[in-house]
């Protein structure tokens, strides 16, 4: 059950540091998958699940019968770390920060920072995606396909990985301790697009897929980068390059966002698609123009300065550009976290 597992990978987090040293390690590693919304600590919660706890002892003294704990374990000491971080408090915004978290392969969506490992995702995933429900996970992943993981609070926390994270509340349970309402709000959430597992995402015709593209997606992409860079709207652009979209997209004048920068004279816009996109500076328009010609002709003399340094670094050949182009795009989204 998922309980066992909790209560066996206490033992394993910072195995030779005392209870406030763990404690801490792991509320920073929460923290970060919060970005910057709100991550607490309940204590009226922690006082109440150590009274009530009768289950959890068990759990532990049947683990402990089955050595299932390392040598020289205090299961006392590692069932009273787990009842704190059972009184670890979020709410539904910080919650969902968290799922999106998971969802983006452990890259916070919020600060760009990798917290968790790809393979620390797939593994956490897997376990709440066949025990994060309770007693209804069997249906759960029946149903919705989905790895989710509730709380008697009445809160669900759901993935859907390489698209999105959700964290939704509504307090009243059902007999095993979920949200009635959560759980209704999977089961439509995944009725109406594609998201279940074993949904087949090029013949499923009855359900909506965010993810196929098409070509009104991938033209409005084009529209949202140009404006984004028209008004040097760095945060949107940020975004953009953590959702994989190709930053040298051109639209019907051939013009790239970087052209679009430098002609409004967006410095900040301009430094972050050479310096962390690292966009070639040399490619031209209908009319012949690069991005510098753009800066030079509206009279930008800070963005003619970062513009010359950075085409002076800048490969020139056809050769060297084709050869580090497929780099570029792979190394994109590393350089912005």
């Amino acid at each position: 059950t998922a309980q066992e597992h909790c209560t066996k990978m206490v033992f394993l987090l910072q195995p030779n540091s005392n209870k406030a040293e763990r404690f801490d390690y792991v509320m920073e590693y929460l923290k970060k998958m919060a970005g910057t919304e709100y991550v607490g600590f309940s204590n009226a919660t922690f006082q109440s699940e150590k009274e009530t706890g009768d289950r959890n002892f068990a759990i532990g003294y049947y683990l402990k019968e089955k050595k299932c704990f390392p040598k020289n374990a205090n299961m006392i000491a590692a069932l009273d770390f787990y009842f704190q971080l059972c009184s670890i408090e979020v709410t539904c915004e910080s919650g969902s920060v968290m799922a999106a978290t998971l969802a983006n392969g452990g890259i916070c969506p919020i600060t760009g920072e990798q917290v968790l490992s790809a393979e620390a995702v797939r593994n956490t995933l897997s376990l709440m995606h066949s025990c994060g429900m309770y007693d209804f996970s069997g249906q759960f992943a029946f149903h919705v396909g989905l790895p989710a993981k509730s709380g008697v609070s009445g809160a669900v926390l759901l993935v859907v990985p390489n698209v999105m994270g959700i964290m939704c509340w509504s307090p009243p349970l059902d007999r095993v301790g979920n949200s009635v309402r959560g759980i209704h709000f999977c089961q439509e959430l995944v009725s109406l697009f594609n998201f279940h597992n074993y949904d087949n995402l090029r013949h499923f015709a009855r359900k909506l897929d965010p993810r196929r593209q098409s070509l009104d997606d991938r033209n409005k992409s084009v529209v949202n980068l140009m404006f984004a860079a028209y008004s040097g709207d760095v945060s949107a652009l940020r975004r953009f390059a953590l959702s994989a979209v190709d930053m040298e997209e051109k639209d019907y004048d051939s013009r790239t966002a970087l052209h679009v920068a430098s002609a409004e004279g967006n410095v900040e816009a301009v430094i972050f698609l050479t310096e962390t996109c690292k966009v070639n500076p040399h490619i031209k328009d209908r009319w012949g123009n690069t991005p510098l010609d753009d800066a030079r002709q509206f009279g930008w003399d800070g963005v003619v300065s970062v513009l010359t340094e950075y085409q002076r670094m800048y490969p020139c050949s056809s050769e060297s550009q084709s050869e580090t182009e497929d780099q570029r795009k792979l190394d994109t989204l590393k350089v912005v976290v």
